[in-house]
């Protein structure tokens, strides 16, 4: 197939050359009330731009060059993120009541899925990485033991690789679940740029078992935010209630520019080459010597277009908040360091090497750093289910109580450090004095939350007990 084509974008630049005059919505009529920006491209279903619910031309042409990037049997464009992409995976895989084994640590979009298709989640502990302080994936063991536990389970739903750009042994993992009879559905949004064959020491979930699998193409991916995937990779999988969702939960208005987006960075991943990737490595290795040379701890991890960046006698916040003060930026800071997400350069293009240098010329480590005892969260069982299922959640009123309180009730919200959006807290488990000691840690030293409206009021709301 021709992956230089991209007809989503062919097709909006032959609409653009008509030069039409928009009676139709968006209301901004191809950027005339818009100065600020160029908005040409964010049009409408109009002839010859097809409908992306009921693809017939140009996006069913641009999904079809996206299949075959990935090998899939079937691969559909999101408008509406990895999030979206996550609640149809799930909605229209499982039924009221199933049992579902899912990674401890997935994103709180899983969880939100699994709420609202009232399944019974059995949660897999991962195993820590002790080198970049981590969570990865599940052991096989824990695997094992959770389907000698739960043998109806239906779906196993892994998130790989991690935000951090960690794998593990998800082949062995996959393999275990479908010997059991089990879907194997994967949050891989970190992982969209995973099939490009040129990264020999990491593959995507889709080259390794998974029945369905979900990316954010924006993450990894020249795309523009929102911009997601979806594959579709055994015969097992219902596609129609798959479609149905589809529908159902993204934008019955879906963005053109979003859309053309996609086309771009699928075309942009086809055409990836080996020369391309080790330009790319070329980079990043002049930058961790970089960063190297300014006192900074580098931890390479599985996905090397990833980096773990450290600063002895600092915590990651502490580290990001430095780097911000000279205008570099990290996608995220945990207790032990910030993480950085480099391009997927070609080879040839210019790089940030020289203005990042600029930057950092006068960055320096402050004298007066104290080693921050980090957060020590004992380890939890391997294999737990929620105290209060999501079917019993409307039967109970909630109300917010202290910090102190609240161990031993049940949490009636998701508390969410956010990057990157793993709860700490589930809905529905019992409140420990681990997660109070880790939610006032974070606090005290910067961290960001999701749900926990009252955390600044030393509060948590809980599921009111019964008298």
């Amino acid at each position: 197939m021709n992956h230089s084509s991209m007809p989503m974008i062919d097709a909006l630049q032959k609409h653009i050359q008509k030069d039409p005059v928009s009676f139709h919505v968006p209301g901004h009529k191809n950027g005339l009330l818009a100065s600020w920006t160029d908005l040409s491209l964010d049009v409408t279903e109009l002839t010859g731009l097809d409908d992306l619910h009921a693809p017939e031309s140009c996006i069913k042409q641009a999904e079809t060059l996206l299949a075959d990037v990935y090998d899939a049997h079937e691969s559909k464009f999101l408008v509406n993120g990895s999030t979206v992409g996550n609640l149809a995976m799930i909605l229209g895989t499982i039924s009221i009541g199933d049992t579902v084994l899912v990674q401890r640590n997935c994103h709180k979009s899983i969880l939100n899925a699994l709420k609202m298709a009232e399944a019974y989640p059995v949660f897999l502990q991962p195993k820590m990485d002790d080198r970049t302080k981590t969570a990865v994936l599940m052991s096989a063991d824990t695997l094992t033991q959770a389907f000698k536990a739960y043998p109806e389970s239906k779906v196993v739903i892994f998130t790989y690789p991690t935000y951090y750009g960690m794998t593990g042994s998800f082949q062995e993992l996959a393999a275990i679940a479908r010997s059991h009879g089990a879907l194997v559905l994967v949050d891989e949004a970190h992982g969209a740029h995973l099939s490009a064959q040129v990264i020999p020491q990491v593959k995507s979930a889709l080259q390794m078992g998974a029945d369905l699998v979900v990316q954010s193409a924006h993450k990894m991916l020249p795309a523009m935010t929102m911009g997601a995937f979806l594959h579709i990779q055994s015969e097992d999988i219902d596609r129609e209630r798959i479609h149905f969702y589809l529908q159902a939960l993204q934008s019955s208005s879906p963005s053109y520019p979003i859309m053309a987006s996609l086309d771009f960075a699928r075309s942009y991943l086809a055409l990836y080459s080996q020369a391309d990737y080790a330009y790319a490595l070329k980079v990043k290795r002049n930058i961790v010597q970089l960063l190297q040379s300014k006192g900074l701890v580098c931890l390479s991890v599985d996905d090397p277009f990833k980096l773990l960046v450290r600063a002895n006698g600092l915590t990651g916040f502490g580290l990001q908040a430095l780097l911000e003060e000279k205008g570099v930026y990290a996608e995220l800071a945990d207790p032990y360091q910030v993480l950085l997400i480099f391009p997927l350069l070609k080879e040839g293009e210019a790089s940030f090497e020289q203005k990042l240098a600029e930057k950092l010329f006068s960055f320096v480590l402050p004298d007066d750093r104290l080693a921050v005892p980090f957060l020590d969260v004992p380890p939890s069982d391997r294999v737990t289910v929620l105290s209060l299922p999501y079917n019993e959640h409307k039967q109970h009123q909630k109300e917010a109580v202290s910090f102190t309180e609240a161990v031993g009730s049940i949490a009636a919200e998701m508390i969410i450090p956010y990057p990157p959006g793993i709860p700490l807290v589930m809905e529905g488990e019992c409140l420990s004095d681990a997660h109070i000691q880790a939610i006032q840690w974070l606090q005290e030293n910067g961290a960001r939350f999701h749900g926990g409206h009252q955390l600044t009021e030393q509060k948590i709301v809980v599921f009111r007990k019964e008298n």
